[in-house]
């Protein structure tokens, strides 16, 4: 498996939002106010490190889930200049922000056939886990350990809350996905908790799971809804994979200082 799907579709709202407690360059400041998280400035945009990162893990060609607006010219300017020695990058284009699930859905064509990872553009993940996905030879996920993703990242505890909870089966799969667990799910399942940071190994069938699902509470088509419809009625299965490892988030602008400090050894390569 060589091929990735980064979902930079987002509105980046949280980020959007100004925050007087924390001091951004000037440059910093006009990727915060466009919302295009992936181009915020961390030396050099943290896309970069997200796609060098696929590259160390063997991946080859990526596709970036956008919008159609002027607003995500930039990025396509930037990558389309900059060019990359080791990663074909490619576009998909998601005509309005439905979702997680209809962004995905929006890289059929450039999927084909072919299995992909799924992650996403704010995020960044290690090597290794990128590395167990594309070395697996079923569908399936990173599944992070909780107090990891706090521990040895940027992640606050009660920013885990917000992220979907993995129940497996007894063989290793993946059995249910909840959006928000609420304390007495997390509580019923004892000893260590793992949570999905949006890292997945998916076949074409997904395709078809994220074109039958309702909108969320949310109002939004979401990747957990589809794979948990995959499951249950198209019969996939997702092969978890546990780790102690953690995540690197860019959801706010009180992010861009510890994820810059945590990104300060980290060679790009493209």
């Amino acid at each position: 498996m060589d091929k990735a799907v980064i979902l930079a579709r987002g509105l980046g709202t949280r980020m959007r939002q100004a925050n007087g407690s924390v001091a951004l360059d000037a440059e910093q400041t006009a990727a915060a106010e466009s919302g295009i998280k992936a181009l915020m400035p961390i030396k050099r945009p943290f896309l970069d490190y997200v796609i060098s990162a696929l590259a160390d893990a063997g991946y080859k060609s990526t596709c970036l889930v956008i919008g159609p607006g002027n607003e995500f010219q930039p990025l396509r300017a930037y990558y389309d200049v900059l060019g990359s020695k080791r990663m074909r990058i490619d576009y998909a284009f998601q005509q309005e922000p439905r979702g997680t699930a209809d962004a995905v859905a929006a890289t059929e064509a450039f999927v084909d056939r072919d299995q992909f990872l799924a992650i996403n553009a704010d995020n960044y993940y290690p090597v290794e886990a990128l590395k167990l996905l594309r070395e697996l030879d079923t569908q399936g996920l990173v599944a992070f350990e909780k107090h990891a993703l706090s521990e040895g990242g940027n992640i606050p505890p009660e920013r885990i809350a917000r992220y979907a909870l993995l129940e497996p089966d007894k063989d290793g799969f993946l059995a249910r996905i909840t959006e928000k667990p609420s304390d007495e799910v997390i509580q019923k399942l004892g000893g260590e908790v793992y949570i999905s940071m949006n890292c997945w190994r998916f076949g074409p069938a997904i395709f078809k799971a994220c074109r039958s699902i309702e909108p969320s509470e949310r109002g939004e088509l979401e990747i957990a809804s589809a794979v948990q419809y995959a499951i249950d009625m198209l019969g996939e299965r997702f092969r978890v994979i546990p780790a102690r490892l953690p995540v690197l988030d860019l959801t706010d602008r009180g992010d861009i200082a510890a994820v810059q400090a945590l990104l300060a050894g980290i060679e790009v390569m493209l």
